[in-house]
């Protein structure tokens, strides 16, 4: 191993400027006294910034910053670290106690000390790291960084297998803003984080064996993740790299200043400017950058109230009209993983996020004389607590006082048993508090075991005749033969009243969606996956979901503030596993198994299975020409709007 320096004269230049930049880039052109001494021959090198010491082992080289302003190594216990955070003038020693430790223990139990113990006289190559443990310690700190990050690609490559950022490069998809979802960690807080904002990030385009970082601007948002492109690039991309803005390698510009981190230019361009620091000082001036406190928003936006062992109410997914006591068993991200409090080895369990309309504190039930199904566990287990009821959300207070819904009224509601249809239904029962006990006419179980509840502001439902005036798709009662379907012929033959149009939450608040958005979104009917999803139409509030990859008839509908929407990027930044788009061979093979897929997505809930559309319109018709009325366009408009039609009397 060998070392060579280029020595320079260069006048001390002022740390630490306004913006920060330059600190560590500087730090490597500075002055350095090292020299070399070794017996061993020198071999043919590509050639290398001067001002960067050279440093060869084994035939690989390396670079690092050194002298004055640069790295060092403590000599007692050989920590690597920025030389001016080191203790005492000489800068010998990364903390007072190596100091300490160093003196009083004769420098035995040193660095170079131990380096040195072989129970045997030192060797020819033993005095060369005596006079140079420095350059020992950082090859061989190179050779270890270089091992993780061969680790490192090799696991990513065979675990993740899906990359957003590519995934979006090569179809110029566009995602979803981080502002539509105000439940997801920075949805109320992400400021105008846009195109050109500046980043200090770890530079990869560099042969330090230290970490150093650089200057990127964001070229692109997806989400969380950004396509980020190194100062100096100009219009070139071929470096460009994606990364989640909220991970911990990301900090606003001047950080590295404070922080002591050096900045040193990617390799690729480092010879296009001698004035690095000027070059930087001209680019950033005006420019923006992250807050000074963004990675505390972020760690702050990402605590969550809801803890394991808290005991809750949750519907029982295989009976919806009835409630269950609950365990938190984990927290990610804000989804709860609940395990059902009888299930004696934890598999009977749902996932929900914390602040899903399906769950309660325990006592709501009863409050609201909603059916419940009492636990065969009469005490409470140790350790396990009933959740503040502060913590759930809220829903809003109505009047029930003057005209309300009745039982008996009809509606169009979601089925919660195939999200992708909006179907005729009938209220109930009519609960304390606004909730409802919804059924969907044609298919109910006779015991009501499938009734859903709705509180009365659910986005889920809707006045008789939304579907036809916003040209969605209606499902007609299983059974009822009179189609075309007209509501008003419906309500006469049954002798029903349709529910007050008045009495539904009509607010549409202005939430940012656009068709085509990319998006993480929860599969509904399997509560557990999150995956790559696309919007595809917006009514108003509600829209309709498509999981890339998989038929149409998978789709769900979703209103625009559900929990279970999250930006591109919240799977990485949360540690929940994302689901990618279904590869082709499962896509050539959906025509043929969709029946299976659909009723096992169902049993998720309930063990009976629903009818789609199509099936419905094989049975009832034997191929007689039946259609439903076809959207021309969608409504993308974000304001309210007189969307409800007059109904008829």
């Amino acid at each position: 191993m060998t070392l060579k320096t280029e020595h320079s004269t260069h006048s001390e230049r002022k740390r630490r400027d306004s913006f920060g930049m330059f600190d560590g880039y500087d730090s490597c052109s500075e002055d350095t006294s090292s020299s070399s001494s070794s017996d061993e021959s020198e071999e043919e090198v590509a050639p290398l910034p001067s001002s960067l010491p050279i440093i060869k082992n084994n035939g690989q080289v390396y670079t690092y910053p050194d002298g004055k302003s640069g790295m060092a190594t403590c000599e007692m216990c050989g920590m690597v670290g920025v030389r001016d955070a080191f203790y005492s003038k000489t800068k010998r020693f990364c903390s007072v106690s190596c100091s300490r430790s160093y003196s009083s223990n004769s420098k035995k139990a040193s660095i170079l000390a131990r380096l040195q113990v072989t129970g045997k006289p030192p060797t020819k190559k033993a005095k060369v790291l005596q006079k140079q443990p420095l350059v020992a310690k950082l090859a061989a700190y190179a050779q270890y960084q270089a091992t993780l990050q061969s680790q490192a690609k090799t696991k990513s490559v065979s675990l993740e297998g899906f990359s957003w950022g590519n995934y979006i490069n090569s179809n110029s998809f566009i995602a979803a803003p981080v502002t539509c979802f105000k439940h997801a960690p920075m949805g109320t807080c992400w400021g105008d984080i846009s195109e050109n904002v500046r980043v200090e990030v770890p530079n990869t385009d560099c042969s330090l064996p230290t970490k150093v970082f650089w200057i990127a601007g964001i070229v692109k948002l997806a989400g969380y993740n950004a396509l980020l492109r190194y100062e100096g690039f100009e219009s070139d991309s071929s470096l460009d790299f994606w990364c989640n803005i909220c991970g911990s390698d990301i900090h606003p510009v001047g950080w590295c200043a404070a922080s002591g981190k050096p900045l040193v230019p990617p390799r690729t361009i480092q010879h296009k400017y001698t004035n690095w620091k000027a070059f930087l000082v001209k680019r950033l001036t005006g420019a923006k950058t992250l807050p000074p406190d963004f990675s505390q928003k972020v760690s702050e936006s990402m605590q969550y109230p809801f803890k394991p062992s808290m005991r809750v109410e949750v519907v029982d997914k295989t009976h919806l009209c009835r409630t269950r006591v609950a365990i938190v068993e984990s927290v990610i991200g804000g989804r709860l993983r609940l395990v059902y409090e009888e299930s004696e080895d934890k598999s009977d369990d749902f996932w929900c996020h914390m602040y899903s309309p399906l769950i309660h504190h325990i006592g709501w039930s009863r409050s609201i004389g909603h059916r419940f199904k009492r636990s065969d566990i009469t005490k409470k287990q140790d350790g396990h607590f009933d959740t503040p009821p502060h913590l759930f959300a809220k829903v809003k207070e109505v009047d029930q006082s003057g005209e309300w819904y009745k039982e008996g009224m009809k509606l169009e509601a979601i089925d919660p048993l195939n999200l992708s249809a909006i179907c005729v239904a009938t209220i109930r029962k009519v609960l304390a508090d606004g909730f409802l006990m919804i059924g969907i006419d044609g298919s109910e179980a006779a015991d009501g075991s499938d009734w859903f509840c709705y509180h009365a502001t659910s986005p889920s439902i809707f006045p008789v005749g939304f579907c036809e005036i916003n040209m969605i798709e209606l499902t007609p009662p299983r059974g009822y033969t009179k189609l075309p379907f007209k509501w008003f012929d419906y309500l006469r033959e049954t002798g029903s009243i349709a529910a007050p149009v008045k009495l539904f939450n009509k607010d549409v608040p202005n939430h940012g969606f656009r068709v085509g958005m990319k998006l993480e979104a929860v599969d509904l009917m399997e509560p557990r996956l999150v995956c790559v999803a696309t919007v595809t139409r917006i009514i108003h509030r509600l829209l309709r979901i498509h999981f890339d990859g998989w038929e149409e008839e998978y789709d769900q509908w979703v209103d625009c503030e559900s929990p279970d929407l999250y930006p591109v990027g919240w799977c990485q930044l949360t540690g929940y596993q994302l689901q990618p788009p279904a590869p082709q061979t499962s896509r050539e093979s959906q025509s043929g198994s969709s029946k299976q897929k659909k009723k096992a997505k169902s049993q998720q809930y309930k063990g009976h299975k629903k009818m789609t559309p199509l099936q419905l319109k094989e049975e009832l018709l034997d191929g007689e020409e039946y259609s439903f009325l076809q959207g021309a366009s969608d409504q993308e408009s974000n304001g309210s709007a007189s969307y409800y039609i007059k109904q008829e009397p």
